[in-house]
C-alpha cells in the first residue's frame, strides 16, 4: 500500500517554479525533494570521458558528421511543463520508481541537449546488448529497467576502464569482480564479457535487494557501496527513501540515481528530441562456440571473413586476442550467427593458420604481452611482504603509497578502502612489498611476513556432514570481506546460512556457518 501511495504521489507531484524545491506528502509526512542544482558537470565530463575511451580504443575513427542522426529539436519539447515530464514517467509503467525533480530534469537535458551524439551512439549499442541484459533480468524476475544502468557505468562500452580499475559493462572492480566468480588473469578480465559480468551484477543486485527491499536504494549501493548507504540513512534518522537521504550520500551517488532516471526517460523518448540511433558494427544475430585449444583471434580473422576489431567488439575478455583454452580448460568464442557454419567447416585451417607464429612448440603463447602490459590485477600480494602502517596526523593515501612504492588502488584493495580512499589516524594499514626491499621499511611500518598467495585463508573448523564449516569472525571483520575468503559465497549466502539481518553486527569470536563451495 506504501508503494503504491508513493506512486501515486510521484503522479500528481508538481513544481511551484522552475527553481523551487518539490514538495508532496505521502501519508501525513512532508517530504522535501531538493532542488535544482548547477549543471552536472561531473556527470558531462563521464559521459566525455566514456565516450573518448570507446573512439580511442577504435582502430579506424568513426565520422558521426552525418547531420541525419542528430536533427533540430522541437522548441515546445524542451519547453514542455513539469507536468508533462512526469506523465511521460509514469506511462513507462516502471518496476523502478522514476521520480521527478529539478536534479532529474537537469540531467535529462544533458543527455537530449548538451550530448546527443553520445545518446544517438548508445543507442545504436543498446540494440545489441539490451537484449542480452534483459533476459538475464528476466531469468531472476527482476526490473527489465535495471539494465539503464549500464548506460550510466560505462556507456554501454564492454572494455570501458575507470581511473579507479573498474572495468567492463557493469564497472566492477577487482575484488567485487573475483567475489562474485567472475575470471580475472593474465588472459581473461570476465569483467569485460558482456554475459558474464551481467549475470554476476544481476547476483550482485539480488544480494543488495535482500537487504534494502527498495530498488532505488539498491542502485545507489551499487554505486557507492551499502556502507555508505548504510551510514546516509543512520545520518537521515533511519529513513530509507533515497530523496530523504540524499544529501547524506557522496556527491557521485547524488547524480547516479537522477542519472539513471534521466537515461530511462530519453531512451524511451529519443525520437522526439531529433535523435536516431547511429548503427554500430555489432551483428544482430550472434552464436558461441566453445573452443577446447589454444586459438589467436587473429587466427579466425585471417580465415573467416571478419576483422580483428569485431572480432574483439564481440569477445572482449580476452586481453591479448587469445583464448587461452586447452588442458580440460573451454571457452567461449561468439561469432556473427552466419559465420558460425565457415567455422565448423574451416577450423582445422584456422587452428593450423600460422601457429607457429602465435604459439610455440608446448603451445603457449609465444609473446601474450605484446600489446599491452600485464602487472597481475591489483592486489597482488604473491611472494611479497606484509608490512603494517599506522596512520599519522597529516597523512593521505597517495603519499604513503609512494613512499612505498605501490599503487592507491594497491592499497585501496588490501584494505578495503571506500572510493575516497578515507583514511584516520591510528588506523593500520596492509601494504605488500617485493621482500628484497622489506628491510628498508623496518623504521617505519612493522613486518610481518612474506605471503604466499592473493587471499589470506580463512581460519574455520572442520567441515560438518550438510556441507558447512563454521568461522570466527576476527577483529576488523565484515560480511563482505569474509565473504571473500571463500570461492562462490556472496553476504546475502552468510546472511540466510546465519540468519542476520542487514543491521546485523558482527562481534570477535562470533561463530558463522560457511557452505563450502
Amino acid at each position: 500500500m506504501k508503494r503504491l501511495l508513493f506512486a501515486i504521489c510521484m503522479v500528481t507531484l508538481f513544481c511551484m517554479n522552475s527553481t523551487a524545491a518539490v514538495r508532496f506528502n505521502v501519508e501525513g509526512i512532508d517530504t522535501i525533494v531538493p532542488p535544482e542544482e548547477e549543471i552536472p558537470t561531473e556527470f558531462l565530463a563521464r559521459l566525455d570521458y566514456l565516450y573518448n575511451n570507446w573512439v580511442n580504443e577504435m582502430d579506424e575513427k568513426p565520422d558521426f558528421v552525418d547531420s541525419s542522426y542528430i536533427t533540430k529539436i522541437d522548441p515546445a519539447i524542451l519547453n514542455m511543463s513539469d507536468s508533462l515530464y512526469i506523465e511521460r514517467l509514469d506511462a513507462l509503467r516502471s518496476a523502478v520508481p522514476l521520480s521527478f525533480n529539478d536534479i532529474v530534469k537537469s540531467h535529462i537535458k544533458v543527455y537530449v541537449e548538451k550530448r546527443r551524439l553520445q545518446v544517438a551512439n548508445m543507442l545504436g549499442l543498446a540494440e545489441y546488448y539490451f537484449p542480452m541484459i534483459e533476459a538475464e533480468l528476466e531469468a531472476k524476475c527482476m526490473p527489465h529497467e535495471l539494465k539503464y544502468m549500464t548506460i550510466i557505468e560505462s556507456a554501454l562500452n564492454p572494455r570501458a576502464y575507470s581511473r579507479a580499475g573498474a572495468s567492463g559493462l557493469w564497472q566492477f572492480i577487482f575484488s567485487t569482480g573475483k567475489m562474485y566468480q567472475l575470471q580475472i588473469d593474465s588472459y581473461i578480465d570476465e569483467r569485460r564479457d558482456p554475459l558474464q559480468a551481467t549475470k554476476a551484477a544481476v547476483t550482485f543486485l539480488n544480494d543488495l535487494y535482500a537487504i534494502y527491499e527498495d530498488w532505488i536504494l539498491v542502485i545507489a549501493a551499487y554505486n557507492c557501496g551499502p556502507g555508505n548507504v548504510n551510514k546516509a540513512i543512520r545520518r537521515a534518522g533511519g529513513v530509507r527513501d533515497y530523496w530523504d537521504i540524499y544529501y547524506y550520500l557522496p556527491r557521485e551517488t547524488r547524480g547516479y540515481v537522477p542519472a539513471f532516471i534521466a537515461a530511462a526517460y530519453v531512451f524511451n523518448y529519443y525520437e522526439d528530441y531529433g535523435i536516431k540511433p547511429i548503427e554500430s558494427n555489432m551483428p544482430r544475430l550472434c552464436d558461441t562456440l566453445m573452443i577446447n585449444d589454444l586459438l589467436s583471434l587473429k587466427q579466425v580473422a585471417a580465415i573467416l571473413d571478419i576483422s580483428e576489431e569485431q572480432l574483439r567488439d564481440l569477445n572482449p575478455q580476452y586481453k591479448v586476442d587469445v583464448i587461452p583454452a586447452g588442458a580440460g580448460k573451454s571457452y567461449a568464442l561468439r561469432l556473427p550467427y552466419s559465420l558460425v557454419g565457415d567455422f565448423i567447416e574451416q577450423q582445422d585451417s584456422i587452428f593450423a593458420f600460422e601457429r607457429s607464429k602465435y604459439f610455440n612448440d608446448t603451445y603457449k603463447s609465444a609473446n601474450p604481452y605484446s600489446r599491452i602490459k600485464v602487472q597481475g590485477g591489483p592486489g597482488n600480494t604473491t611472494g611479497k611482504t606484509k608490512l603494517v602502517y599506522t596512520v599519522k596526523s597529516g597523512d593521505v593515501p597517495g603519499a604513503i603509497a609512494r613512499r612505498y612504492g605501490v599503487t592507491t588502488a594497491d592499497l585501496r584493495y588490501w584494505n578495503n578502502l571506500n572510493k575516497r580512499l578515507t583514511i584516520r589516524v591510528g588506523q593500520k594499514l596492509a601494504i605488500y612489498v617485493p621482500s628484497s626491499k622489506a628491510a628498508q621499511y623496518s623504521g617505519s611500518a612493522k613486518i610481518e611476513g612474506t605471503v604466499s598467495n592473493n587471499v589470506e585463508a580463512p581460519q574455520v573448523s572442520d567441515v560438518d556432514s550438510a556441507g558447512y564449516a563454521t568461522y570466527t569472525v576476527r577483529r576488523g571483520d565484515n560480511l563482505w570481506e569474509i565473504a571473500r575468503k571463500f570461492p562462490g559465497v556472496t553476504v546475502s549466502d552468510i546472511q540466510k546460512w546465519n540468519s542476520l539481518k542487514s543491521s546485523s553486527k558482527l562481534s570477535i569470536g562470533q561463530k558463522l556457518k560457511i557452505k563450502v563451495k
